[in-house]
């Protein structure tokens, strides 16, 4: 996926500002895609060039003007293009996982402050999720279409985190039982 199609998704469920949509890949798109805001407003650019996207200029009493972008008929056909794309299975890179293994060579316990920071961050990052679903999705039964598909990802990240949570933990435990270092291997001849 290219940053391109998050854009567009995101512009085509409500225009915005290069501020807003930045501050919407911080909040919620983000679960998903994460982009700089650099890298957002040099996107936006080339969009434009492109013809996928129209910016227009508001006028703001005290403040500079600003952009505020919307998607076009082009850019929602390029983005209708792009959703009957197959899509490949992503490679998961997980250098803890690696980590993990790699204790076997050392002391199992010495790997246990980077899990449980790794564990910290993921829990603090479902909390997020479940605060911003209270926020965003109090009434299910009152989703429309979009809002419905919206909450499903929410949801997707929501069950990712709780299953990176029990597995966080189930890494500790079996650190905690290992606790010891293996013998340091003997030279022959020594």
């Amino acid at each position: 996926m290219a940053l391109e199609h998050a854009i567009l998704v995101s512009l085509l469920e409500q225009p915005g500002s290069g501020y807003e949509l930045a501050r919407r890949f911080d909040r919620s798109i983000g679960r998903f895609w994460t982009a700089t805001h650099q890298q957002i407003y040099r996107v936006l650019r080339r969009m434009e060039a492109d013809g996928w996207v129209a910016g227009q200029e508001i006028a703001q009493d005290g403040r500079p003007d600003k952009k505020v972008w919307s998607g076009t008929a082009a850019g929602r056909r390029a983005l209708v293009d792009w959703l009957h794309e197959p899509v490949e299975p992503e490679t998961v890179r997980h250098e803890l996982a690696v980590k993990i293994r790699a204790a076997a060579f050392d002391d199992p316990s010495a790997l246990v402050p980077e899990v449980e920071r790794h564990r910290a961050e993921h829990a603090a990052l479902l909390e997020r999720y479940l605060v911003g679903e209270r926020r965003d999705f109090p009434d299910p039964a009152a989703l429309d279409d979009q809002q419905r598909l919206q909450h499903v990802v929410l949801r997707g990240g929501i069950e990712y985190e709780r299953m990176i949570l029990a597995w966080l933990d189930d890494v500790l435990a079996t650190l905690h039982r290992l606790g010891t270092p293996p013998p340091t291997p003997s030279t022959p001849g020594t």
